[in-house]
C-alpha cells in the first residue's frame, strides 16, 4: 500500500513569506520518508528539480541535525532518529489514536486482519495507527504514509461523509490516476460509488490500490456528525472470508460507532487530526 506518488504536495501548502527555503528541506525530507528505496542526493535531485549542490545543502543539514542518516559507503539516505524520535513523540499523543486505540485492537483481534486508522491529508487520507493481522502475510503500508482517497477504503468512507458542499469542493480538482486495471478513473462513475458507499455506510477497496488486496472501511465521526478520521480492515483476496459483510463490516461498524462516541465526549476530537 505503498503510494505512488510522494505524500507532500507544494501545491497544497500554502505559501506563506520566508518559509521557501524550509519548504524545500520538508519537500527532501518527504520523498526520503516515502521513497521505496533509499535515495541518494543525485536521485533527490532528479525528484525535487532543486540544483544538485543546493540538494547537497540541504541533506547536510538534516545530517547534522540528526533528521537524516547517510550511509558513510553507499551514500545512500534513510530517516534519523531524531525524526523518529519526534515522529513517535506526535503519534503518541495524538487522543483521537489513543481513543481508538482499544477498539482498533479488538477490530484487529475479530477479524484476523490488519487494521489502519486514517485521518485526511490534502488530497489524501495519512495513516496514524496500524495493527498488523496475526497472519504471515503482513501489509506494505506504515504509519506515516499518504494514500490517494480515490483508490482506498478509508479515502471513500471519508469524502463519501462529507456533506455535499464540502465533498464537491474536494472532487472538483481531485486527480483520479489509475493505479490498478480496478482503479476507478471515470469522474461520474467515482461519484456513484461514492453515492452507493454513502448509502450503505461503508466503503471497499477492491483491489483499486493494489492487485490482490482489499479492504473495508467507515468513518469516525465527531460531535457535530461530521467525519474526523476512517477506519479500515485490510484482506487479502485469497484467504477473503466467506461472508465478508459478517465477518469484517459489521465489527468495523460496530468499531467505529464506539470511537465515535468515545470522541464525541472530547470537543477537541471533533475537529480532524491532520498532519
Amino acid at each position: 500500500m505503498t503510494p505512488a506518488h510522494p505524500s507532500f504536495d507544494e501545491a497544497d501548502t500554502p505559501q506563506v513569506a520566508g518559509t521557501q527555503a524550509f519548504g524545500k528541506f520538508m519537500r527532501v525530507l518527504q520523498l526520503v520518508a516515502d521513497a521505496e528505496q533509499a535515495p541518494n542526493v543525485a536521485v533527490l535531485a532528479q525528484a525535487t528539480g532543486f540544483p544538485r549542490p543546493t540538494v547537497h545543502r540541504i541533506v547536510a543539514g538534516l545530517v547534522a541535525e540528526r533528521m537524516l542518516v547517510e550511509d558513510p559507503h553507499t551514500h545512500l539516505l534513510s530517516l534519523g532518529p531524531r525524526l523518529i524520535q519526534l515522529a513517535s513523540r506526535s503519534w503518541g499523543r495524538s487522543d483521537l489514536r489513543l481513543a481508538a486505540m482499544d477498539e482498533l485492537k479488538r477490530l484487529r483481534d475479530v477479524t484476523g486482519e490488519t487494521v489502519h486508522l486514517a485521518v485526511p491529508n490534502g488530497q489524501g487520507m495519512v495513516f496514524i495507527e496500524k495493527l498488523e493481522s496475526p497472519s504471515a502475510v503482513r501489509m506494505s503500508s506504515r504509519i506515516g504514509t499518504s494514500v490517494p482517497l480515490h483508490v482506498t477504503a478509508v479515502g471513500k468512507a471519508w469524502l463519501a461523509a462529507l456533506d455535499p458542499t464540502a465533498q464537491a469542493a474536494v472532487l472538483k480538482n481531485l486527480p483520479l490516476p489509475r493505479h490498478t486495471e480496478h482503479t476507478l478513473t471515470d469522474r461520474a462513475a467515482f461519484q456513484r460509488e461514492l453515492a452507493a458507499t454513502r448509502a450503505q455506510g461503508w466503503s471497499t477497496d477492491r483491489e483499486e490500490h493494489e492487485a490482490g488486496v482489499y479492504c473495508f472501511g467507515a468513518v469516525v465521526r465527531g460531535a457535530n456528525g461530521a467525519p474526523v478520521a476512517a477506519i479500515s480492515v485490510t484482506t487479502l483476496l485469497f484467504r477473503q472470508k466467506e461472508d465478508p459483510e459478517q465477518a469484517y463490516v459489521a465489527p468495523l461498524l460496530a468499531a467505529c460507532a464506539a470511537v465515535s462516541a468515545r470522541i464525541a465526549e472530547v470537543p477537541s476530537l471533533s475537529v480532524a487530526d491532520t498532519l
